[in-house]
């Protein structure tokens, strides 16, 4: 029997944006290649000249980020001293590419051949400053196309628009007139 209603149709499920697509299928061929060529490696030379390899990526790579970790700290120490005495602060050339740095040494420390071979370009100034350049741009673009608000709106749009398609605006009035809410702690809820 139908009553004249219309069922509810579950809401259709956004596309895939392509990074979600791909992005698997990406790694999944940067593993097999990142193996292929330790294997092939291994057999043009030999097993332990791979192992060695391998180790000396993880120890340059820790040594990379140790040197860009603590040359931010000291940036950041000698910044707050400057903003403590009142001088005003002034930009320095080496406080920039310390994030880039810490992306070299990682991919370092990453077991494989390419990803040494990307820390390694990525340890270059010339390769950090155009990278630097391009997120900027991405980010400054990324930023004029998103129009004012604050973060806090932002976070309450994520809020209200749930996966499920449902929205519900609105707000809690309470309603006290007479004020004579307990202020001591409340009872625990039972089931």
């Amino acid at each position: 029997m139908t009553t004249g209603a219309q069922t509810p149709r579950t809401p259709a499920r956004p596309p895939r944006s392509r990074l979600r697509t791909f992005l698997p299928l990406g790694i999944a061929a940067w593993l097999v290649l990142e193996i292929w060529l330790l294997t092939v490696v291994a057999g043009a030379s030999s097993g332990f000249i791979v192992f060695l390899l391998l180790v000396a990526g993880v120890v340059l790579g820790s040594v990379v980020i140790k040197a860009a970790g603590r040359r931010a700290f000291r940036n950041l120490t000698e910044t707050l001293n400057q903003q403590q005495s009142g001088t005003p602060t002034e930009a320095r050339p080496s406080s920039e590419g310390n994030g880039l740095m810490m992306l070299g040494g990682l991919l370092l420390i990453l077991p494989g051949l390419i990803s040494d071979a990307l820390g390694m370009v990525m340890l270059l100034p010339p390769v950090q400053k155009a990278v630097s350049r391009y997120a900027q741009r991405t980010v400054e673009r990324k930023l004029r196309d998103a129009g004012p608000g604050t973060l806090g709106d932002a976070f309450r749009q994520a809020r209200m628009h749930r996966p499920d398609g449902k929205v519900v605006p609105g707000e809690v009035v309470r309603d006290d007139p007479d004020g004579d809410t307990p202020q001591g702690p409340r009872p625990p809820l039972s089931r």
